[in-house]
């Protein structure tokens, strides 16, 4: 065997009956042979494939919660991204499941988040004339997009478990899947509360007691209650999830950070701004589409203008995002020489 050949053959001895195995995945949408010295199972080769992409890389540029905030430490979707991919590696581990496919998924979950979070969102729906979705959008970027649009053809499982990461999407098929669905909320829901107490909205004591009474008062207990609890829960049942009490907990501390810093004026006041950049950016392009980077130009051929420019401004970062409306829409300044 080779050391491919060996770390399947290990799977099968150390993984539960429940994982997803390497050597059975349902393959790719096109075919590749299996190099004969290649050390890594399919599923490591989704997480480098992923990791060593344009979009990935984009994520450390990408706002999670609070737009342009003012310090070093606020979450961007890189750090939350790495977040989730922890968090799901050690329920993946608890619960003897694939962490190579847990990471994959981990990995890519996020990648079509548009520039300025949700706001993004709100703005493509609004100018596509119909919902955008990241989740789609990610599915889009790995099947599509990458690789001057080759795509990085990653594995069924892969691409099923990042489409499926939302909440009102359809439920992955393996449980490495399902782990990230959980694994995203855990994180974003608890580092959301981290970051709105480091920008003043929002104190410990503020969270409800019959939460903190649940979950724990800290930041480190919050988290631990919650994966620990997957983890004990998923080993007795036949279906992943958290013992009643503890999900309704967690539900309860989602609808209050929807209420207290979700749609907080001090984190969401500067989102009409954010909209109507990226719109006035959409329409720029939608008129004049021969301003598209060069390897966007020949997929406006059979791909139709619309979804072209979408993608375009969808992989935008913040920054970049900003840089492009000044240079489009903002008047050079005139300087006098001596």
């Amino acid at each position: 065997m080779n050391i491919r050949e060996e770390l399947e053959w290990l799977e099968h001895e150390t993984l539960s009956d429940r994982a997803q195995f390497s050597d059975r995945s349902r393959g790719r949408n096109r075919p590749e042979p299996e190099p004969e010295l290649d050390v890594r199972t399919c599923y490591q080769r989704d997480c480098d494939r992923i990791l060593h992409s344009k979009s990935f890389r984009r994520l450390m540029h990408k706002t999670q919660v609070f737009l342009q905030p003012e310090g070093d430490h606020y979450r961007t979707r890189m750090t939350h991204t790495l977040e989730v991919s922890r968090i799901a590696r050690t329920v993946a581990r608890g619960l003897r499941l694939n962490e190579d496919l847990t990471e994959a998924i981990a990995f890519g979950h996020d990648l079509g988040h548009t520039p300025f979070g949700h706001a993004g969102e709100v703005a493509l729906s609004e100018v596509m004339g119909k919902p955008f979705r990241h989740n789609e959008q990610s599915l889009r970027v790995v099947d599509e997009l990458e690789k001057d649009g080759r795509g990085l053809n990653l594995t069924y499982e892969v691409r099923m478990g990042i489409l499926g990461h939302t909440t009102g999407s359809r439920l992955p098929e393996t449980l490495e899947g399902q782990i990230v669905r959980f694994a995203d909320q855990i994180a974003y829901i608890n580092h959301d509360i981290d970051d709105a107490m480091r920008a003043g909205i929002l104190s410990n004591s503020d969270i409800p007691s019959e939460i903190s009474e649940v979950l724990g008062h800290t930041h480190r207990d919050r988290i631990n209650s919650l994966v620990t609890n997957l983890i004990l829960h998923s080993r007795e049942a036949e279906e992943l999830g958290m013992d009643e009490e503890v999900f309704r907990t967690m539900q309860s501390l989602r609808a209050f950070m929807f209420e207290r810093v979700y749609k907080n004026p001090v984190a969401k006041g500067e989102e009409s701004k954010a909209r109507q950049i990226l719109q006035q950016l959409y329409q720029y392009y939608i008129k004049h589409p021969e301003k598209l980077p060069p390897d966007f130009q020949p997929q406006l051929s059979f791909e139709g203008m619309e979804r072209i420019v979408c993608d375009y401004i969808a992989g935008m970062s913040d920054k970049y995002a900003m840089y492009k409306y000044e240079e489009l829409f903002i008047p050079t300044v005139w300087k006098v020489r001596g």
